[in-house]
């Protein structure tokens, strides 16, 4: 019996550091998901994309693990608006959330490259529905006698991110921050949490070989908010369709990934993280992401968006 109380108390607390402390879905392939952290990059392929992506985090935990789906948007609007919509369902444990943005970007054009600044305004829908375990409640007792536990609950908040960001030939840059305002969440009988801002700096390099047919991809993130986060990528890219690489992430995972760019505009990519040191856990056999996305080039001007390429993000 004290072996499933200590388990069933461990539950409860990750599911209490889950449920009332909030931390941004990161991604490994986070150049495809620029729209989701930063609203300047609406618009910014110069094309009108569309992208999924879906992560399982954590694959050994039977039950409870984080699991995340994104559906993007974005396009140019004339020459100097971006335009785009997110929207993310997210499980963790005992909660469900599921938001909706919608991103704006005003696009400005200067001689060493297109500066994107914008604004994300939308709402968040947290659920909390769960099976509880406590000490109390495998002795037989009823588990909410403590009115600090929520059972069933559901809150809906108003959100809004700002950012900016530089796209170059051969480079990209950003600057953003989540959660600008502080939504205020108040699930059962608990005090209200906040959303906790999330400061992003992110950029990338593409460097052209001197074979045409290769280039090595450069990108890396940098994210604060109760705790530091930095990630970088090294892709292979050949004859500007199939690429591979390797990431890491500070003292937390080996990530190797592959991907392809499709001609007429379809690219799919897909990591797998393996953890490291003591996020290498006995059940965590590591996490899966999978991104498609579809492009296509609307613009009209010859000019505006001609820093680029589609294939390369």
């Amino acid at each position: 019996m004290r072996k499933r109380i200590t388990l069933s108390g461990l539950l409860i607390l990750l599911s209490a550091c889950w449920s009332f402390a909030q931390n941004d879905s990161h991604y490994s392939l986070f150049e495809y998901s620029q729209n989701v952290y930063n609203p300047g990059a609406a618009g910014a392929n110069n094309a009108m994309c569309v992208t999924s992506m879906h992560r399982q985090q954590w694959v050994g935990f039977e039950t409870g693990r984080p699991q995340t789906t994104i559906f993007t948007f974005d396009m140019p609007i004339k020459d100097f608006m971006g335009l785009g919509a997110v929207v993310m369902h997210e499980n963790i444990g005992f909660q469900n959330d599921v938001s909706f943005m919608i991103n704006g970007a005003y696009r400005h054009e200067f001689s060493f490259g297109i500066l994107g600044a914008g604004l994300s305004l939308g709402i968040l829908n947290r659920n909390l529905d769960g099976d509880w375990k406590t000490p109390e409640s495998l002795e037989g007792d009823p588990v909410y006698t403590d009115d600090r536990i929520p059972h069933k609950d559901s809150k809906v908040a108003f959100d809004m991110h700002l950012g900016a960001t530089l796209y170059g030939k051969d480079y990209w840059a950003g600057l953003s921050v989540s959660h600008v305002i502080k939504p205020k969440l108040k699930l059962g009988g608990t005090e209200s949490i906040y959303l906790a801002p999330h400061y992003y700096i992110a950029g990338g390099y593409n460097w052209e070989l001197p074979n045409p047919s290769n280039d090595l991809l450069f990108s890396a993130m940098a994210v604060y908010a109760s705790s530091f986060e930095f990630q970088v990528n090294v892709k292979y890219l050949y004859e500007k369709k199939f690429w591979a690489g390797l990431s890491y992430r500070y003292n937390d995972a080996i990530v190797p990934m592959l991907g392809i760019h499709l001609a007429f505009g379809l690219s799919i990519g897909y990591s797998y993280d393996i953890p490291l040191g003591a996020n290498g856990y006995r059940y965590n056999t590591g996490s899966h992401e999978i991104m498609v996305r579809y492009c296509f080039n609307v613009s009209r001007n010859n000019n505006m968006g001609r820093y680029r390429s589609v294939r390369r993000l």
